[in-house]
């Protein structure tokens, strides 16, 4: 029988977004493992692996991204997760001494031109907010979105919201 999720005292909805995360980055290796030989065969070509990455991989890592709160830490393990991929349908390269090896993260950054995962996070997240607030008051999203608890809170720094976030992808994107 699995275990069921406990929520940890005032801290669960860290633990429950970070789980969240973690579920989705090891969803998103089984899809690369199931392909691996797609990945890494000779016979394709780059762009076609990286369009295989965009039509299989990128939507299985970023399903309900919208949702998150993204801390430091998960946006560290998503880069990280997108970066070993893009390293395994590249391969090696050949350094001018002869010798083989991987990429950095700037010649990756180079291949991507400017896509990363975080900011289709942020587009998706603003995308949603905007569906949202085009929502009548009596729906069950809005409401909950407008939602205010009654009790108190717990001493110390509040944590970051969602909305929160979201305002700070607003003023970040202009």
């Amino acid at each position: 029988m699995p275990k069921k999720f406990r929520p940890a005292g005032d801290y669960w909805p860290l633990k429950v977004s970070t789980l969240k995360v973690k579920e989705r980055i090891a969803a998103g290796n089984r899809v690369f493992h199931v392909h691996k030989k797609l990945y890494t065969s000779k016979l394709i070509s780059r762009n076609v692996k990286l369009q295989l990455y965009n039509m299989l991989i990128h939507p299985t890592v970023t399903y309900a991204s919208e949702t998150w709160v993204l801390k430091e830490n998960m946006i560290n393990k998503l880069m990280i997760f997108k970066r070993k991929v893009i390293r395994k349908i590249y391969g090696p390269t050949r350094s001018e001494d002869g010798y083989w090896r991987i990429k950095t993260n700037q010649e990756i950054n180079d291949i991507l031109k400017g896509q990363n995962i975080i900011g289709f996070i942020k587009k998706q997240r603003l995308n949603w907010l905007g569906h949202v607030e085009c929502m009548t008051e009596d729906n069950i999203v809005k409401k909950i979105k407008r939602w205010k608890p009654m009790s108190k809170r717990p001493i110390g720094r509040p944590k970051t919201c969602w909305e929160d976030d979201v305002l700070e992808d607003v003023s970040s994107t202009g």
